[in-house]
């Protein structure tokens, strides 16, 4: 296993910016194979406004970004993407996405993906988010990874 990736790092590798950047740090890393990523959910992220103001919860749909993004960190270690103008990542596709539980404020997502199958440039990964280990999203990825002119 390789050692952390703090946030800085992983301005490097992935182009994704505040407020969409949903990856605080990489606790664990097995090269080409998969991943542990956590992402810290605080009061303050702007979408809590309207998501619900009285009971605010974290999207599903962030969480599968958050999935997306930490395969993202995963395939740019196997190909050394580096986070610029010319390089983005696209979904092609969500599978077998599942919501067990809603995130809160003060919790911390832990996201462990694990690379699938991959043609050219095209990329599938699986992921799983936990939260004080209870299982609360699942889904499988397909994304592309492309340098744009």
């Amino acid at each position: 296993m390789a050692t952390e990736i703090d946030i800085h790092r992983i301005r490097e590798i992935l182009p994704h910016r505040y407020p969409f950047l949903l990856i605080d740090r990489i606790t664990e890393i097995e090269p080409g194979v998969s991943l542990r990523a956590i992402k810290n959910v605080t009061i303050n992220e702007p979408f809590f406004d309207g998501h619900f103001p009285y009971r605010p919860v974290f999207p599903g749909v962030l969480m599968l970004e958050s999935i997306a993004q930490a395969s993202a960190v995963l395939v740019s270690l196997i190909i050394d993407a580096k986070a610029s103008r010319k390089n983005v990542y696209l979904f092609a596709g969500v599978d077998k996405a599942r919501f067990r539980s809603p995130a809160e404020p003060g919790d911390q997502l832990v996201i462990d993906v694990s690379l699938g199958a991959h043609r050219k440039t095209l990329w599938r990964c699986s992921g799983k988010i936990t939260v004080q280990g209870r299982t609360i999203c699942t889904s499988e990825v397909l994304f592309t990874h492309r340098p744009i002119e």
